[in-house]
């Protein structure tokens, strides 16, 4: 191993040093139902998301496999959020990051993408993300990061003080410290491989929810269908109009899918309920703890259950929370706001 790599590895080590623990909220929840939700905040990395924990470790799997060197040019294929870390890393390391996003990106995100340092390449389609970045990295040869292939085995499953590591020790303490429910949703579906492969290597109980939204493929391969094809997702940073090969079907006990809407509707409620400003992937989760923590009521229940804050609500200011834009889409977020304020005040969920 040359030293630069070895001194890469202790410079990408020291940041998770720095920012690797992030804080668990306490979602306001009535009393009398015996039920805690928590909020995981991945908001609060340096890069603002949750896809700093999946950057670092891409990078590090690229350094230890001796596939990335001192002077590597990193390409990656995202929507946005996995690659604002990506440049982050890469310019922490001196290299040169190029992705590949689609035209729909939003524009607060390519802003801190060449904040970093990276170099955006736009393409008309969200398909065409990960055919593109192969090509560019196959011409300047490059390492292609490929988050959608390698995010569920960059990561340790077993422990080292990863997603679900973290959030098992922070509920340590709590009534319920072991969940009854783990509920997230997937882009590249590490981060519900990292759930599903932690909770049966540690024997809990746990069973792990993954919140799909609308036209995504990765509901129907959950269902069987590992051939399946959807269409781009609306909610920036989850769902696929193909199975990606980082999607682990076999360690998700149960998958539900969330209107696009319903999930705008209730980064909404979040912001109001808590002051948390998030993206709406964390809606998507929102929406579906709320219906798992509607049926644990109707079995008569009790327990918590853990989702995750994704990213900050900043980077969508100008669609997911802007009305005019929203109007757009033709989505009408009212009767999902009306079924989640009727259940958080006591009523049915269905």
């Amino acid at each position: 191993m040359s030293e630069w790599v070895s001194s890469a590895i202790r410079v990408l080590e020291a940041d998770a040093n720095r920012s690797a623990d992030t804080h668990l909220h306490l979602f306001p929840l009535p009393a009398e139902w015996g039920i805690d939700l928590y909020l995981k905040d991945e908001s609060v990395h340096p890069t603002g998301s949750l896809k700093h924990r999946l950057a670092r470790s891409l990078i590090l799997y690229g350094l230890v496999n001796g596939l990335i060197g001192e002077h590597t040019t990193l390409v990656e294929s995202s929507s946005g959020s996995t690659a604002v870390s990506e440049a982050y890393f890469a310019r922490m390391l001196g290299l040169k990051f190029i992705t590949v996003v689609p035209q729909s990106t939003s524009q607060e995100k390519i802003d801190l993408i060449e904040f970093y340092g990276g170099i955006c390449h736009f393409v008309e389609f969200a398909h065409e993300i990960s055919p593109e970045a192969r090509r560019l990295s196959a011409g300047c040869s490059g390492h292609y990061l490929d988050q959608f292939t390698f995010a569920e085995r960059a990561t340790d499953w077993r422990g080292n003080n990863n997603i679900a590591e973290s959030v098992f020790s922070q509920l340590e303490q709590e009534r319920h410290p072991i969940p009854r429910w783990i509920v997230v949703s997937a882009g590249t579906g590490g981060t519900s491989a990292t759930f599903g492969r932690y909770v049966r290597y540690r024997r809990h109980p746990t069973e792990v929810a993954v919140v799909d939204p609308e036209g995504s493929a990765f509901y129907a391969a959950w269902k069987g269908d590992l051939d399946a094809t959807g269409r781009p997702s609306m909610i920036e940073g989850i769902g696929r109009p193909r199975v990606e090969p980082s999607f682990v079907p076999s360690v998700i006990d149960e998958m539900i899918q969330v209107p696009d809407a319903a999930s705008i509707a209730a980064i909404r409620l979040l912001r109001e309920r808590t002051l948390h400003w998030a993206g709406g992937s964390t809606g998507t989760n929102l929406y579906g703890a709320f219906e798992l923590i509607s049926r644990m009521r109707d079995a008569g229940e009790t327990g918590s259950v853990v989702t995750l804050i994704c990213d900050s609500g900043v980077r969508y200011a100008q669609t997911y929370y802007d009305d005019d834009w929203v109007a757009a889409q033709g989505w009408d977020l009212a009767p999902h706001r009306e079924r989640m304020e009727r259940f958080l005040d006591g009523g049915a969920w269905n």
